[in-house]
């Protein structure tokens, strides 16, 4: 079978030669599409593929229309709003993620950001400490439970909420269960969001949440852009001079939020979380020897379509 690596911003080359040695041991050949300009280099590419594994590069209806051969999608990464699930399940494709990969890296990088925010990005004022501080976590998952456990560590607080865990799971996680977003937003000093962008989550988090959280609370995203409502989350930052944002996915009306409200909001320059050497190799050996066992043994244990 013919897979092709297809990364604008392509995994680091110990990941690729990993990929290449799993995939070619195995007997499939391997195809290289790095740093791409456009969908249609990625169809042209695709065109022969029996299956291909992506980063954050969107397989949309143009690109599973130009892939008559193509079995499988194999995102490197936990997210994969960036596939097109129903076009892929139209097409009988399956998609599937690589989930718990990159979480220690989306974890370290919440708390490296708890900390610049709480230090008022390194500049003189005065900041404040994080022992002591109530940590909220909304969805307490994979990465959300690494971002407990080290916060814990630093004499945090923990409590979390997610709607598919039983409140004795989350106790088993180490953090206090909270029944209610309002609760969960009103009673941290610290919220860090871990949920999906789907049709119930998108646009869910905004003035009437952010509004609710106490005196000097920081709001970290390390999740994605489209759960945040924009406009409510600039309406509660003005009305609340004391609350914070910061965020691994850059918002639309960032240059605006920079020339309000400075230090009290930072966006990275380009999205973080599983920028590591370690995540980067780990999401694509996993997702290569994904692909094996797909072809291998019809296995589908990781598949986020049906």
């Amino acid at each position: 079978m013919k897979v092709l690596v297809a990364t604008q911003k392509p995994f680091a080359k110990e990941a690729v030669d990993d990929i290449t040695a799993i995939l070619t041991g195995a007997g499939h050949e391997v195809a290289l599409l790095e740093r791409y300009e456009s969908e249609a280099d990625l169809c042209f590419a695709v065109a022969d593929a029996d299956a291909i594994i992506v980063r954050s590069d969107k397989v949309t209806p143009a690109v599973l229309e130009a892939a008559p051969k193509l079995k499988i999608v194999v995102r490197a990464g936990a997210g994969f709003d960036n596939v097109d699930l129903e076009s892929a399940t139209a097409h009988e494709v399956v998609v599937e993620n690589t989930p718990g990969q990159n979480s220690n890296a989306v974890a370290e990088l919440a708390l490296a950001m708890m900390i610049y925010m709480s230090r008022n990005q390194f500049t003189p004022a005065a900041g404040i400490e994080l022992q002591g501080k109530t940590l909220g976590i909304q969805a307490f998952g994979n990465v959300g439970r690494l971002v407990g456990a080290k916060a814990k560590a630093l004499g945090m607080k923990i409590q979390a909420i997610d709607p598919y865990l039983t409140d004795e799971k989350i106790i088993e996680g180490g953090a206090t269960p909270v029944h209610s977003l309002a609760d969960l937003y009103s009673t941290s000093d610290f919220l860090s969001i871990h949920i999906p962008a789907t049709p119930e989550t998108i646009g869910s988090i905004g003035y009437d949440l952010i509004s609710r959280m106490p005196k000097g609370a920081l709001l970290i995203n390390t999740a994605r852009k489209e759960v945040i409502d924009e406009a409510g989350l600039e309406k509660a930052l003005e009305e609340r001079p004391d609350l914070k944002y910061v965020t691994d996915v850059m918002p639309s009306n960032y240059e605006a939020l920079c020339e309000k409200f400075g230090v009290r909001v930072f966006a990275t320059p380009k999205k973080m979380g599983a920028q590591t050497k370690e995540a980067n190799v780990n999401a694509g050996i996993a997702a290569a020897r994904q692909i094996v066992a797909y072809f291998a043994e019809g296995c589908t244990r990781f598949q986020v379509n049906r």
